[in-house]
C-alpha cells in the first residue's frame, strides 16, 4: 500500500501540532476522517438535506434512497444474510444497550446469568449490571491470563443451565487480544445461548463477516471505522428483532396507533425511533467505499507490520512494559514507564505532537486485574507508518530525560 497517499486523503495531517509534524497513534478512541467523509456531510446539509422515511418531496425521496444505500452497502460489508438485520443506533454503546434491555426485558429473570469477560469496556458490562440491579440477574466474569487474553475454556466453564447470554469483546481496546469468536459462537450453540459481540475494536482492523462468526448481535463504532462521530450498528439476526420488543418509542417505529393500542413497524424500521442520523448514515457509505478500496487484508497487513515494530523498539527500552502478549493481536498496545503517570507520559507526548491516550479506556475490571490504575497506548490506523513509531519512541526517551529516568 501507498501509505502516503492514503495518508493524503486525511486532511487533518497538513496541520501541525505547536509546530510539529502530528503523529496520531489514538485510532482505538476514534480514528480522523478522510476528506471523502468530510465533504459527504458537507454537501448533504448545504444541497441536499432532508428527514428521511416521511415526506414525499424530492429531496425527502433522495435523502431516504441515500440512506437505505448505506444500509445496503453495511449488510454486504458484513455479509450480513439480510439488510433487516443492520440497525443503525448513536453509536455502539446505544447498540449493545437496546439489545440489553429489550432482551433483558423479555427474556431474564432472577438468577438467570450473564457471562462477560474481564476484559470488557464498559459498554459492554454497565448494560448488564442495570439487569443484575432491575431484574436480579447474576454477572460470571471469564478470567483473562497473564498474556491479556480469555481462553475458550475460561468461557466454557462457566456456562451453566441458568446461562442466558454470552456478551464478549471482539478485540480488547488494553491488551489489543483477538478473542476466538467463532469457537466462543459454536460452544454457546449448543446450549442456545445467544451470543453478543462487542466489535468496537475490531470492525476498522479485521474482516469481520457474521455468517462465517455465526454471532446473534454484533456492535458496530462507526466513528472508529474512518465515518462521522453519533453513529453506530447493530447487526441482529433477524429471528430475535422480530420477537424483541421495541427499544424506544415514537415516530418511524409505529405502524398504527389508537388511543386503544399501538402496533409497531417491521424491522428494520420497529428499532429506528425519532429523526436518524441522517447525514452521518449517508456519510458512512464513503468510510465503507474507503475500506473497500484500500481492502481490509491490505490493512490487517499493514497494521501488523506496524504493531510488530512498535512492540520490537517499546520492548528494547527497559523502564517500558508492554501490557499483555497475546498470541492473536490487533492494533492496540497499552504500556507504562516506570516512575512516571500515564497521564504525564500523554502530556510529554502531545508537545511532540504524538497523540496518545492515558487512562483506565473504560476498563476499569481489567486495570485492576492487572494492578495499575492506567495505562498509555498506542493504537494504530490505516495511516500510521513506522516513521510514527520512531516518533513516538523517541518522545518517550525526552520523557524519561524530563522524569530523571
Amino acid at each position: 500500500m501507498n501509505i502516503n497517499k492514503i495518508k493524503s486523503h486525511f486532511p487533518i495531517f497538513d496541520n501541525l501540532v505547536d509546530g510539529k509534524r502530528l503523529v496520531y497513534l489514538d485510532s482505538a478512541n476514534s480514528s480522523q476522517k478522510p476528506k471523502i467523509v468530510i465533504d459527504k456531510l458537507t454537501t448533504f446539509y448545504e444541497k441536499e438535506f432532508s428527514n428521511v422515511g416521511r415526506s414525499v418531496h424530492s429531496l425527502a425521496v433522495n435523502a431516504t434512497n441515500k440512506f437505505e444505500q448505506t444500509r445496503d452497502m453495511v449488510k454486504k460489508y458484513i455479509n450480513a444474510s439480510s439488510r433487516e438485520e443492520i440497525i443503525f443506533t448513536k453509536g455502539a454503546t446505544e447498540a449493545i444497550n437496546l439489545v440489553a434491555t429489550t432482551y433483558g426485558q423479555k427474556f431474564i429473570e432472577k438468577g438467570d446469568e450473564i457471562i462477560i469477560t474481564e476484559l470488557e469496556h464498559h459498554s459492554n458490562y454497565v448494560p448488564w449490571h442495570f439487569l443484575r440491579e432491575t431484574k436480579g440477574a447474576v454477572i460470571k466474569f471469564a478470567n483473562c491470563n497473564e498474556n491479556g487474553e480469555v481462553n475458550i475454556d475460561e468461557i466454557k466453564k462457566l456456562i451453566s443451565n441458568k446461562t442466558k447470554m454470552i456478551a464478549v469483546t471482539h478485540l480488547s481496546n488494553v491488551t489489543g487480544a483477538i478473542l476466538p469468536i467463532k469457537e466462543i459462537v459454536d460452544v454457546a450453540k449448543e446450549k442456545k445461548i445467544p451470543v453478543l459481540v462487542d466489535g468496537c475494536q475490531s470492525a476498522p482492523h479485521l474482516e469481520i463477516d457474521m455468517q462465517e462468526m455465526g454471532c446473534d448481535f454484533y456492535a458496530i463504532s462507526c466513528h472508529k471505522m474512518y465515518g462521522p462521530t453519533g453513529l453506530g450498528i447493530l447487526y441482529a439476526k433477524k429471528k430475535w428483532l422480530e420477537n424483541l420488543p421495541p427499544y424506544q418509542g415514537g415516530g418511524g417505529m409505529i405502524n398504527e396507533v389508537k388511543k386503544d393500542k399501538v402496533t409497531f413497524a417491521e424491522i428494520p424500521n420497529k428499532y429506528e425511533a425519532g429523526t436518524l442520523q441522517t447525514a452521518q448514515v449517508v456519510a458512512f457509505a464513503d468510510s465503507i467505499k474507503f475500506l473497500t478500496e484500500i481492502g481490509i487484508k491490505n490493512i490487517i497487513d499493514h497494521e501488523k507490520q506496524i504493531m510488530e515494530y512498535s512492540l520490537e523498539q517499546l520492548r528494547k527500552n527497559n523502564s517500558i512494559k508492554v501490557i499483555g502478549n497475546p498470541k492473536n493481536r490487533g492494533a492496540v498496545i497499552s504500556f507504562t514507564i516506570k516512575g512516571i503517570h500515564p497521564h504525564d507520559i500523554a502530556t510529554i507526548l502531545d508537545d511532540d505532537g504524538v497523540a496518545i491516550r492515558a487512562g483506565h479506556h473504560c476498563c476499569q475490571i481489567l486495570h485492576e486485574k492487572i494492578g495499575v490504575a492506567a495505562t498509555a497506548r498506542a493504537s494504530l490506523g490505516v495511516y500510521n507508518t513506522k516513521e510514527d513509531i520512531d516518533v513516538l519512541v523517541k518522545s518517550i526517551e525526552n520523557c524519561k530525560k524530563i522524569f530523571d529516568i
